[in-house]
């Protein structure tokens, strides 16, 4: 018997907010001349996350900033500091945790704007350089470290932290380990692997070890796969930055949705929000802007540590 698949619907993203120009830094910065070969880069959007109250967080990694982004689309400056934020994920209603790459893990008070170290070290050695997280029910953290690594150095890791601190290596052979999604029962992990174009489906066993971990989907093009969500039917969504679109995958990894930035847009990472949690928010990193698309189907829960 012969299975024919369809095409998926595409569809296109439509702009809900732009930094504005009193944000944008044009200058040149430590990150854009390792990440973006030297172009000059104002911004560089990042870690899209939901607080209770509708408002939107995003990291801009070059210059170390936290922004606050109302249902508006209004922009406040919450956090500036010596880092290279990525990631973000609450940890409680007040306190954001975040993936830096120059720092490690460090922790964000929404309420004041300090920021502090969190897990700067595994066992005396600086990680490569953290990039994204997701917490269980349980208050297991999972986070990526990515670095420069790629298909020439495939020593990417991906860390479970315990809640009672334990930190756990359980992959070090990614090429460039990226974004971290959690299957609705949270026996599989979602593995970005950006150099690799493609996206792990990484099984969580019941010990504590991973085994089996297998290629989940495949993607082209000169970027791959970034930032990761799931919904709550277990669909896997994909930011695809070098194709400027985010794929919507269904159990068998079959994309049934595309949606579609405008051309030149950089789709990065992406969050679900909205009243009703239908409503797909993604990062448009390259120029600045948020982007967003109604879904039929709500965003999975995200949890923070007990």
């Amino acid at each position: 018997m012969m299975f024919l698949l369809q095409a998926p619907q595409v569809r296109e993203l439509e702009p809900f907010t732009s930094m504005p120009e009193s944000f944008r830094r044009r200058a040149r910065s430590d990150w854009a001349d390792a990440n973006r070969g030297g172009a000059v880069t104002d911004s560089f959007l990042e870690g899209p996350v939901f607080d209770d109250a509708g408002n939107l967080y995003v990291t801009d990694i070059p210059w170390g900033r936290i922004f606050r982004i109302d249902p508006q689309g209004a922009w406040t400056l919450v956090a500036e500091y010596d880092g290279e934020p990525n990631g973000m994920k609450f940890q409680d209603a007040g306190t954001l945790l975040i993936t830096d790459y120059k720092n490690g893990l460090v922790r964000l008070d929404v309420a004041t704007g300090r920021v502090t170290p969190y897990l700067e070290r595994r066992n005396s050695e600086r990680f490569k350089g953290v990039n994204d997280l997701v917490f269980d029910r349980a208050g297991n953290l999972y986070f990526t470290d990515q670095g420069q690594s790629g298909l020439h150095d495939p020593s990417g890791r991906l860390y479970r932290l315990r809640p009672n601190g334990q930190l756990d290596l359980l992959l070090a052979n990614v090429p460039s380990p990226n974004g971290v999604a959690l299957s609705p029962d949270e026996r599989v992990l979602y593995l970005a692997v950006t150099r690799g174009n493609c996206v792990w489906r990484v099984p969580l066993l019941p010990d504590g070890s991973v085994a089996k971990v297998g290629q989940f989907f495949t993607s082209y093009g000169p970027s791959g796969p970034d930032g990761l969500a799931v919904d709550a039917e277990g669909r896997v969504l994909v930011a695809n930055p070098g194709l400027g679109c985010v794929w919507v995958l269904n159990g068998r990894a079959e994309p049934v949705e595309v949606l579609r930035g405008a051309p030149g847009s950089s789709t990065t990472n992406l969050a679900f929000g909205g009243a009703d949690g239908r409503t797909l928010y993604v990062t448009d990193s390259t120029h600045g802007r948020i982007l967003r698309a109604t879904l039929g189907v709500p965003g999975l829960a995200l949890h923070g540590k007990p």
